[in-house]
């Protein structure tokens, strides 16, 4: 009954007849395959779309930076491109020992690191050639002449003066002019606890020898309020009156006077350090293409926009970009000795330090 009644539902046309006995069972499969092949398209189709989604190729990224604001750079790039960024960060000590261990086989494909720890893995044989006409007008003091690595961004030690000091003192315009014991307060970061502030201690050992460096902290070192823990906290102590000059990084100065704390920036005249963050390609990458193509974007003002909108104030090494321009324009000046020093050496030069200054022995 229920059999009839679908079938007088469906064609009423063929009730009774000779024909609705013969061909109506055929009828019936024919719909019933209809509908299954229909719907089992949409689904599949929707199944591809979210298995290519989640399974397209990687690129594998190790890292020594700091992962929030480069997972910001991957998720940008990866709107336009159909492959996905892993990041993996990665210590510097742990970093040259997984490369030399998957040396024949990487399982990562770029490194994005400061300039010291890239050419530490150049000098071992663990990274490939790149040249691109992007990185081709780079500035020569910003990548690695025979082009095994190259800078993206980089990040000078200014000065961050609070502005109270200045109602009633000149603002020190070298390194020199810090020596006003009695008179000036000052803080830096501990050069154990930052790259960038290690960098200082081994850009001033390379243009003044280490003697003389060591001489010259020493007789600053009585005037330091804090040797802090990170890069942020001298500066804030310069806005908050706690110091008057805080020896720190641009990007962290430019970031407390965006949140409206009152100090200035002033570059040192005779020149200053800075750390250079830069990206290699791993040699023997899997997807070696993909890694130029991230490395080249990186260079690009969308990826400066990113960082600029999320308030890491580096400033990019690619002379088309407006912030390397404006830098240049105001000729400040940067020391240009290469820091030729070995990783054993860069732990002695700070041991030195520790001794000598930090602890006063």
């Amino acid at each position: 009954m229920l059999y009839n009644s679908y079938v007088h539902l469906l064609f009423p046309q063929l009730e009774g007849g000779r024909f609705m006995r013969r061909f109506l069972p055929i009828l019936l499969i024919a719909c019933f395959m209809l509908v299954l092949i229909v719907g089992g398209t949409t689904y599949l189709s929707g199944f591809a779309a979210k298995t290519n989604k989640e399974h397209r190729e990687q690129l594998i990224v190790y890292t020594t930076l700091p992962i929030e604001h480069i997972s910001l750079l991957a998720q940008e790039f990866e709107r336009s491109r159909s492959i996905q960024i892993r990041l993996i960060p990665v210590s510097e000590k742990d970093l040259a020992t997984r490369l030399k261990q998957e040396a024949d086989h990487p399982n990562a494909d770029l490194v994005l690191a400061p300039k010291g720890i890239l050419e530490n893995l150049r000098l071992l044989g663990l990274l490939q050639q790149v040249a691109t006409e992007q990185t081709d007008i780079l500035p020569g003091q910003f990548k690695d002449p025979n082009q095994y690595w190259t800078g993206l961004w980089y990040d000078p030690v200014v000065f961050a003066v609070r502005r109270d000091y200045l109602l009633t003192n000149p603002a020190p315009a070298n390194w020199s002019d810090l020596v006003r014991t009695g008179s000036m307060r000052l803080a830096m970061t501990d050069f154990f606890a930052a790259d960038a502030a290690a960098n200082l201690l081994f850009s001033l050992t390379m243009e003044n020898g280490e003697e003389q460096t060591l001489s010259y902290l020493k007789t600053i070192h009585p005037q330091m309020s804090q040797y802090a823990k990170f890069l942020s906290t001298p500066v804030r102590m310069a806005g908050m009156g706690e110091c008057d000059v805080a020896i720190a990084v641009q990007s962290e100065t430019l970031r407390y006077q965006a949140e409206g704390f009152p100090v200035e920036i002033v570059y040192p005249a005779e020149g200053t350090s800075y750390l250079l963050t830069g990206a290699a390609v791993i040699k023997h990458a899997s997807h070696s293409s993909q890694a130029v193509d991230f490395l080249d974007w990186l260079l690009q003002s969308e990826a400066q926009t990113v960082l600029d909108t999320n308030r890491f104030y580096f400033t990019s090494v690619n002379p088309e970009s407006k912030k390397y321009r404006d830098m240049n324009q105001r000729q400040i000046k940067v020391f240009d000795k290469e820091i030729l020093y070995t990783p054993d050496e860069r732990r002695k030069l700070l041991d030195n330090w520790a001794q000598s200054v930090r602890l006063g022995r």
